[in-house]
């Protein structure tokens, strides 16, 4: 028995050309019978870092009664010039969250994997707690099940007020461990009830997890890191994945 949580979440790495640049994580988004991957902003393009790829892989399960069958499913990030991903901008400016439809159509036949879909988000009436415990699903370091091609969770909690743009920007903070790798990850509440609509995932996709939090002011040699993470809210992707 596997968690389907664990299926929705895909080690991506980044490549211009032929040279590998970087790994992260995504995760499957469905709507309307389009199939989406999500990931940050910053793993499709950080033109401050220089890190612009062309193209990204995934790594797609293709035997569901044998998880160590898996295959490497690649898909551009341009056609004629232009970016085949979309990335939502709000009043205080861009949102670290990129969004990719996928062809199904190319799919490798057997493909085995759970999507979120738009019943995961939260009710806007629904109020989550201050502290509330969150798993982080992702590839810490590129870190996974490497004979079963499955992440790893990390424990988070809510760390600033759930609804509230901390510091005016689209995203809310958690207080959890988390390294490279883990850009991209969907950021999760445990639903204990029955979630209305069609998903077989039972949890809230509260956010996508985007970057570590650190001050300017803090003393390398006496202060440890915050601890704290930036994770942009999940609605967005229903803009992001609109017509």
């Amino acid at each position: 028995m596997i968690d389907s949580i664990l299926l929705t979440t895909v080690r991506i790495n980044t490549y211009f050309q032929q040279q590998f640049l970087t790994t992260a994580t995504s995760f499957f988004f469905s709507r309307d019978n389009r199939l989406f991957l999500v990931t940050s902003g910053h793993v499709m393009q950080d033109i401050a870092t220089g890190h612009e790829p062309d193209r990204i892989t995934v790594e797609l399960h293709t035997n569901r009664e044998n998880l160590a069958a898996s295959t490497l499913f690649s898909i551009p990030l341009y056609r004629n010039g232009q970016p085949l991903w979309r990335q939502g901008q709000d009043n205080a400016g861009q949102i670290d969250i990129a969004v990719i439809e996928v062809n199904q159509g190319a799919l490798p036949k057997g493909v085995n994997y759970a999507t979120f879909t738009p019943a995961n988000l939260i009710n806007p009436s629904e109020y989550v707690e201050i502290g509330s415990s969150l798993l982080v699903v992702g590839f810490p370091l590129g870190f996974h099940d490497r004979l079963h091609h499955l992440p790893v969770v990390r424990h988070a909690i809510i760390a600033s007020s759930y609804g509230l743009r901390f510091q005016g920007e689209g995203y809310f903070l958690t207080d959890a461990r988390t390294h490279r790798g883990t850009s991209g990850s969907p950021v999760v509440l445990k639903h204990h009830g029955h979630i209305e609509g069609n998903t077989t995932v039972p949890w809230i996709l509260l956010g996508i997890h985007s970057s570590r939090l650190d001050v300017g002011t803090r003393d390398l040699s006496l202060d440890e890191a915050l601890g704290l993470n930036c994770v942009w809210y999940a609605d967005i992707l229903m803009t992001l994945t609109s017509d």
